[in-house]
């Protein structure tokens, strides 16, 4: 389902996560501009693939 180096988001909101190692139904993650923080396990059902909607300043 996630890939080492997709950005997620917890479903619940939150800041973008960059995966860094995939497990079965979990996925380890830190946040996308700080990898150097500590890692974070999550659950995969619990985040969702990040992607932005909206024109984001298109003329």
């Amino acid at each position: 389902m996630f890939a080492i180096n997709d950005v997620v988001q917890p479903r619940i909101g939150g800041p973008k996560l960059k995966v860094v190692e995939v497990h079965d139904d979990q996925i380890v993650v830190v946040p996308l501009h700080n990898e150097d923080a500590e890692k974070i396990t999550l659950k995969a059902a619990d985040v969702s693939l990040y992607k932005e909607e909206g024109d984001f300043g298109v003329c």
